[in-house]
């Protein structure tokens, strides 16, 4: 049987010791910000994530883009040409073109390279969401399990991979069109969170809005007691307020008997969106 090789993107969030720990193929995403291209890698090799969101702060506006065509054809073809098989695990479709890439860059790889299988999935998840699901595969390899089992398994994982986040600053939301200018200045006026989640198509989605930062992070809690099926893995993800994701995480070891829990910065493509201060809950659920 030939081996295969877990393919995924810097949207995933995960550290780069942790990627590397997994075996993972990473391949950064990137934006442009203050008129200089910067490279998402999960080493942070471009740019420290405190000094992104200390520009953001600033005033600094961003622009993000997918993964083109090319880049996934690249490393394919290299991963083909060493008789390696691909199970590809993008950034979700609803947020990014970066699954339509590498679909087509896939198609016309295993057709110049007979024999060699590359399945991709649309992890229909975002930041340490997908950095769970991409985890989860990999345990799934270590099994033993086959490219095609792998597969089976992320395609129905993914429907429990749940994701709940707040943000502190609506106008990083109302630039990103997730939520209107009236509403942004009404919410700002009055100390509003919104909680919010991505849906089960890939899609962010506000969910409600609480009034205090003390209670959008209670939210949060509540919505994984409300649909957790397995606590025993639980990764949170946060726009420079690490001390805030640790207390998160204090309070979900209180409750739940959880045997890994990852920490780690939103990385700057999602953070230019969902700007300082995001906070964000990761675990498997009854559903998404």
């Amino acid at each position: 049987m030939r081996d295969y090789v877990i393919l995924t993107d810097s949207c995933c969030d995960l550290s780069a010791e942790m990627a590397a720990e997994l075996e993972l193929q990473v391949l950064p995403l990137s934006f442009v910000m203050e008129d200089r291209e910067y490279f998402n890698y999960l080493d942070n090799r471009d740019i420290d994530p405190g000094d992104f969101y200390s520009r953001l702060r600033g005033g600094a506006l961003g622009t993000t883009s997918a993964i083109n065509v090319a880049v996934f054809t690249d490393i394919m073809t290299h991963l083909a040409e060493q008789d390696k098989d691909v199970l590809c695990i993008s950034f979700s479709s609803g947020l990014s073109t970066t699954y339509q890439s590498a679909c087509i860059a896939a198609e016309d790889v295993a057709a110049a390279h007979p024999g060699s299988r590359i399945l991709v999935c649309d992890s229909r998840a975002a930041s340490l969401g997908q950095g769970l699901l991409v985890y989860l595969a990999a345990q799934e390899k270590r099994k033993g399990k086959t490219l095609e089992e792998v597969r089976d398994f992320v395609e129905e994982r993914k429907n429990h991979i749940c994701h709940w986040f707040t943000v502190d600053d609506l106008n990083h939301l109302k630039r990103g069109g997730r939520v209107s200018a009236a509403a942004a200045l009404l919410g700002t006026m009055l100390q509003m969170k919104p909680v919010l989640h991505v849906d089960g198509e890939g899609h962010l989605i506000p969910v409600s809005k609480v009034r205090g930062r003390k209670a959008s992070v209670s939210a949060l809690l509540e919505k994984m007691d409300e649909l957790v099926d397995d606590p025993s893995v639980v990764f949170i993800s946060h726009g420079d307020c690490e001390e805030e994701a640790k207390g998160l995480a204090e309070a979900i070891r209180a409750r739940y008997k959880v045997d890994k829990l990852v920490i780690n910065y939103v990385g700057p493509v999602i953070g230019n969106h969902s700007g300082p201060g995001t906070l964000a809950l990761f675990f498997q659920g009854k559903h998404k």
